[in-house]
Order: C-alpha cells, then sequence, then structure tokens
C-alpha cells in the first residue's frame, strides 16, 4: 500500500514538474512575442521622430542661408520667431476674452476666476463627460497659467513631509482617460496631495487640450503643489506634426489660431526640472555628460524657442549653398531658363543618386551636431570649452542643456553618444549618472520619456527610473500606465493601471495576440511604403532576376532599406506567405502587401510612393504654410508644399503634376484644398485587419 502511495506521489511530482515546465515555456514564447511587438513599434516611433528632426533641420538650413527678403525663407520664417503682434501689452489685448460672449445655448461649465478648487472639480467632471469647455474660459484659463508661468523658476523646489506623499506623473499624451483614472485612485490635487507632471502632455491621443486645462487649473489653485515640467511634444512644431495642432483647431475652429499662439508661448515658459528635497531630480528625458543644474537654472528658458534644434551658423561649401539656392528657387518662382550645376535627380533614380551625394541634409545634420558639441568620427560628445568657444557661456550651453534635458535616454554602456534612433539629445550611461548625480549631490533621477511595458524600469543601479503614464500606448494591451507615490523617506512605490476595460478583460495570451496583429499592420505599411526601394534592394541579391532570393539576403535587403533595427529573420514568417523551399518568393510577396490604394487615381506611381513614405512631413508642411490656420490651403500654397519637400528630398516633381493633382482633389472645384480631406484621401488601411 505504502509502495503503491510512493509511486502515486511521484507520478504527481512528475506530472507537476511536466506542467510547470510547459507553462514556463509558454510564458518565455509570449514573451519573446511580447517583446518582438514592442521593438517593432518602437522602432517605427523612433523613425518618425529622426523624419521630423531632419525636416525642421532642413528648415533651419533655409533660415541660415538663405537672405531675410528671399521668398523661399518667407515659406517657413514664422515658425522661427516669435509672433511680433505678442508683446507686452499688445498681447493681453491680442488674446483678450472679454470680447468673447458665452450664448445661453451654451451647456458646458461655467467658470469663475480666480479659480477655484470647486471650479476645476466641475472642469474634470465636464470633461469626463465629453463636454467642451467655452473658448472663453479656454483663453481665460490660459492667460492666468502664461502670467503665473512668467514668474517661475527654471528648476522647481519641494520639500517631502511625514504627513503627506508627493504623486510623481510621467507622459499622458493625451489620453484623458488616464488621468482620470489617477485621481480616481490616488486623489485630485490639493495642499495634502501634491503631484508632479513631467511632460509630454499633448499629442497622439486625442484629448490633449483637455489634459493641459485640467493640469493648468490645478496649477492656479494649488501653484506650491502642482508642478509641470516641459516635455519634448511641449512644442508648437512637434504638435503640428502628431496632432496637437489638428486637435485644437477641429475643436475651436473661430477661435483655435489665438489658443494655439497663446500654447506656444506657455509651453517656452513650463519649468524644465523639479527637485525633491535636494535629492531627487524630476526631468522629462534625462542628462548628458555637460549636464549643469546651475546652467540651467539660469537659462532664459522662454527664448530657447524650439526645444530639438540647433540653432547655429555653420559653414558649408559656396557650391553646396548655390546648389541648395538653385533647388529651393523653384518654391516660389517658375523658371523657363535651365539652371546651371549638376542635373537634377527625379523621383525614379532616388534611390541610387542618395549614394552619390558629396552633401545633403544629413551632412548638414551632422555638422550642426558637431558644432553643438557632437564628435560624429568617435561617437563621442565632446565637452565644449568655454575658453576657446565664444559661444559656451552664451546660447550654445543652453540650447544644448535644454535638448539634453528634454530628449536623451539611458544606456546600459558607459560615455555618452549622440542619440541617432531620435535625432535629438544623447544617450547616457551609467558612469554619467554617477557623475552628475554625484556633482550635485543627487541620490535618484526620474524621468520619462520612453514607454515602458510595465509603466516604469529602473536602469543605472537604480538610480534611474522612468515613469511612463500613458497605458495602451501604442495599442490595446501594449503596456501598462503606472505613477509614483514618494514619501519622506524618497523611496519610490509604484501604481499601475490599464484604463482600458476591453484589456483588463483580455488573457494575456489575447492580449499579445491583439498588440502583435497591430504592430504586424503597422510594419506592413511600412513595408508598403517602400515598395520600389525594397525591390531594388532584393535585385541585388537576385541578379538573375528570378524572383527568389534567400532568407537571409531578405532580411538584409528589408534592413538596409527601413533601418528599424528589427530581427527579420524572426519576423519573416509572420510577414511573408510566399516560400519556395524555404526560398522567398519576393516578387510575389510584393503583390500580396494588402494596402488599400487612395480613392483617386494617380498615374505617376512615384509620385504616389513619395506620398506615402513623407505623409507626415506633407502634413507638417501644409500646416506650416496654412498660416491661418483655416485648414485649407490654395492651390499656389499646394504647390509651394510639394517644392518644399522636393527640396527637402533632393527630387524633382514638375508643376504639371502637381497642378494635375490639386486639381484632382479639390472635390468642390472652389480653388482650396482641404488638408484634412487631402491627408485622409491618401491614409493607408491594413486590408488583413479585416479579412
Amino acid at each position: 500500500m505504502s509502495a503503491l502511495l510512493f509511486l502515486s506521489k511521484s507520478s504527481a511530482i512528475r506530472a507537476a514538474l511536466l506542467i510547470q515546465r510547459w507553462y514556463r515555456q509558454y510564458v518565455a514564447r509570449l514573451e519573446i512575442r511580447r517583446r518582438c511587438t514592442w521593438n517593432i513599434f518602437q522602432s517605427i516611433e523612433y523613425a518618425g521622430q529622426q523624419d521630423q528632426i531632419k525636416l525642421y533641420s532642413f528648415f533651419g538650413f533655409l533660415m541660415d542661408h538663405f537672405t531675410p527678403a528671399s521668398s523661399e525663407r518667407n515659406l517657413i520664417s514664422h515658425i522661427f520667431r516669435e509672433n511680433e503682434i505678442c508683446r507686452d501689452a499688445e498681447w493681453e489685448r491680442y488674446f483678450c476674452y472679454k470680447s468673447i460672449d458665452v450664448p445661453d445655448s451654451y451647456t458646458g461649465p461655467h467658470l469663475t476666476f480666480p479659480m477655484t478648487f470647486c471650479g476645476v472639480s466641475k472642469l474634470v467632471e465636464a470633461f469626463k463627460h465629453k463636454q467642451q469647455l467655452h473658448a472663453r474660459y479656454v483663453l481665460q484659463i490660459l492667460g492666468e497659467t502664461w502670467r503665473l508661468l512668467r514668474i517661475l523658476p527654471n528648476i522647481s523646489h519641494l520639500s517631502s513631509c511625514h504627513t503627506k506623499e508627493i504623486t510623481i506623473c510621467g507622459d499622458l499624451h493625451g489620453q484623458l482617460e488616464d488621468l482620470l483614472l489617477i485621481f480616481y485612485k490616488n486623489g485630485l490635487p490639493s495642499t495634502e496631495k501634491p503631484y508632479v507632471f513631467n511632460g509630454d502632455f499633448v499629442d497622439r491621443g486625442k484629448n490633449s487640450l483637455e489634459i493641459l486645462l485640467i493640469l493648468f487649473g490645478f496649477l492656479l489653485v494649488y501653484p506650491n503643489d502642482v508642478h509641470l515640467n516641459r516635455g519634448n511634444h511641449e512644442d508648437h512644431i512637434v504638435n503640428l506634426r502628431y496632432g496637437f495642432t489638428k486637435e485644437v483647431l477641429g475643436k475651436y475652429r473661430v477661435h483655435g489660431k489665438k489658443i494655439l499662439k497663446l500654447l506656444q508661448k506657455i509651453f517656452s515658459w513650463l519649468p524644465l526640472a523639479t527637485v525633491i528635497d535636494h535629492k531627487v531630480l524630476i526631468a522629462h528625458g534625462g542628462i548628458s555628460d555637460t549636464t549643469d543644474l546651475n546652467v540651467i537654472a539660469r537659462v532664459d528658458r522662454h527664448k530657447v524657442r524650439k526645444t530639438f534644434h540647433f540653432q547655429f551658423k555653420t559653414e558649408m561649401s559656396a557650391y553646396f549653398i548655390l546648389d541648395f539656392r538653385r533647388r529651393v528657387r523653384s518654391l516660389t518662382h517658375h523658371s523657363s531658363t535651365p539652371s546651371q550645376g549638376p542635373p537634377r535627380r527625379s523621383l525614379h533614380n532616388l534611390y541610387t543618386s542618395h549614394q552619390h551625394m558629396n552633401w545633403s541634409v544629413d551632412d548638414e545634420l551632422k555638422k550642426r551636431r558637431r558644432l553643438a558639441g557632437f564628435d560624429q568620427s568617435y561617437g563621442e560628445r565632446k565637452k565644449p570649452d568655454s575658453d576657446s568657444d565664444p559661444d559656451s557661456k552664451g546660447r550654445l550651453i543652453p540650447s544644448v542643456q535644454m535638448v539634453d534635458l528634454l530628449w536623451s535616454d539611458p544606456m546600459p554602456q558607459n560615455g555618452c553618444i549622440p542619440n541617432e534612433v531620435r535625432g535629438g539629445g544623447c544617450y547616457w550611461g551609467p558612469d554619467v549618472t554617477e557623475e552628475v548625480l554625484g556633482r550635485h549631490n543627487l541620490q535618484l533621477l526620474i524621468r520619462s520619456h520612453e514607454c515602458k511595458q510595465d509603466g516604469y524600469e529602473f536602469c543605472h543601479n537604480r538610480r534611474v527610473l522612468t515613469i511612463f503614464s500613458a497605458s495602451n500606448y501604442y495599442e490595446v494591451g501594449s503596456n501598462r500606465g503606472a505613477y509614483i507615490r514618494m514619501g519622506a523617506d524618497l523611496v519610490p512605490h509604484f501604481v499601475q493601471y490599464q484604463a482600458s476595460k476591453t484589456c483588463r478583460e483580455l488573457t494575456l495570451r489575447q492580449s499579445v495576440g491583439w498588440t502583435e496583429r497591430s504592430a504586424l499592420q503597422a510594419l506592413r505599411r511600412q513595408l508598403f511604403v517602400h515598395k520600389s526601394d525594397l525591390i531594388s534592394a532584393f535585385g541585388e541579391f537576385d541578379p538573375n532576376n528570378t524572383g527568389i532570393i534567400s532568407p537571409s539576403h531578405w532580411a538584409s535587403a528589408t534592413e538596409s532599406v527601413l533601418k528599424l533595427g528589427l530581427p527579420w529573420r524572426v519576423l519573416r514568417p509572420q510577414l511573408v506567405s510566399s516560400t519556395k523551399n524555404g526560398m522567398v518568393d519576393y516578387q510575389e510577396w510584393m503583390k500580396e502587401l494588402s494596402i488599400t490604394e487612395p480613392k483617386l487615381e494617380i498615374s505617376d506611381t512615384s509620385l504616389l510612393e513619395t506620398m506615402y513614405k513623407n505623409h507626415s512631413n506633407l502634413e507638417t508642411i501644409f500646416r506650416i504654410i496654412d498660416t491661418d490656420h483655416s485648414g485649407l490651403i490654395s492651390y499656389e500654397e499646394f504647390r509651394q508644399t510639394w517644392k518644399l519637400l522636393s527640396s527637402h528630398l533632393k527630387t524633382e516633381i514638375s508643376d504639371d503634376v502637381i497642378a494635375n493633382l490639386a486639381q484632382s482633389i479639390d472635390f468642390n472645384k472652389d480653388g482650396s484644398i482641404d488638408i484634412n480631406e487631402f491627408m485622409e484621401a491618401f491614409r493607408l488601411v491594413d486590408l488583413s485587419a479585416h479579412s
């Protein structure tokens, strides 16, 4: 009997071990899929940020090298200068809300000033029920916020105590559900419940303006207990690309332009960092090997208008300047005489022409970085020499340090190198963390800026802590949000959450599968818009034009075109179904990419591909040229947009092609083009998601 019991127990133990081993392998496979999915989302996001900075650097080059009176410069000059009307008393008059009446039909919240806790609470409830605040109150809140921010220091200092905890939140990115959930779980800001919000309140999500109004409202009521740090998305140029500008203009068609201008001013006055008990530094992005809080404390932060652009004059060869003048001259002038110099590149030979260029916007960007303290030759940042560099005590150090503070990311290796992934700021290692924190007698750096799967993550021997508060950032189930509670012991305690009820009801397998499908759809869109370049790259491995290449060659060619740093050989089975005897049939695969074509007939396929590749750049330029923020541009402005883009890409797009395109999308034939309708007409949709 005892022998039977022993065998029974032994069998049960073996069965339990087998189940445990199976479950661990199952969870490990899911974790691999989750990490791979994460890499896809993050690589595509950072590629977009690189694209944004390259475009903006191109604009900066135009500003530096074209005469002030030139029409090319005037196309974009307004984004580089402060609006002349917004000064002192004129500023107050221009943004005055008193002439705006609130009609009796208005059903939203009515606010009184000075703001009270009751007033902000009403605002929170109204936004929870999707009500819209009247433009008069919006301008009034923003005006009061601007007046308050002007007297705040660059670095806010606050003290902890044993009777109350400080709550620290990371990126919210327009996701109002996350902010409301934080308030539900943690309580509203008050003197007994101080908050630090660490930047990136806006863009991507649909309720960026509501988040700002709530945070500004609490800031006005509790200026000593609510602290707002600036993020890299608190920049009106970034907002052109990532949705906040479009959101404001859509919600406030009459007064949207004034609201945006006032927000532009407010963003430039947001504090840059917060320090708790002289021991914990909170900044949006991070630090670099040149970070000096004493320098940052003295920066005229509102004068450093562009937080990702190195505003330095650069010297370039006379030929390159003349060549660029020739290229961009076509933005506003039609010329019947042939231009001098090398022949212009067309869309069809863009891929090969890039390999033979002596100068490019990338080269210009690298030169700007070297002047900003980056040594591209060795991949290390040079510390500015204060004795020899005339700008080292002027604008160079403040602007570079602000870029580092808002854009940088930590890395596991020692050192400090340019952040080539994002295109701005730097990567800094644990040695830099030790040196900077030690020099300022700090024990912890809390930063945001990077989405983390669990909402938070320690690195650098637990001396750097990333906090991210926008849950489901990439897709439902992609990540948790989190916030920090910190008491007098300065030990961070984390609260995690998922704002989506749908996600909370999913199993782990369902959540990973949902997110994985979304990531693969985004990746297919990237593959689709690079079809021509991919076919050329595959052809390098297929000299006999068989249409067949090996999986390793497929992976190498795909990475050489997309440059996303992804494990393509691992991803191939999920992306490519056309295989023959273990080889990739890339010609058949290209036909299978299930992406919708535009609603319009476009005969020039190269133009169509350019439009898809540069969808975000096009929208950014459209909104820059649309100076009155009407959402409509004329045929001539449409032509200028395409000419500016073609100069940025160093390609040629003829006026006839542009004119035909403009006429085809002028749906009501009134001589103007609706920006939103145009962008929607060429939005890519993965048909496989609906099959």
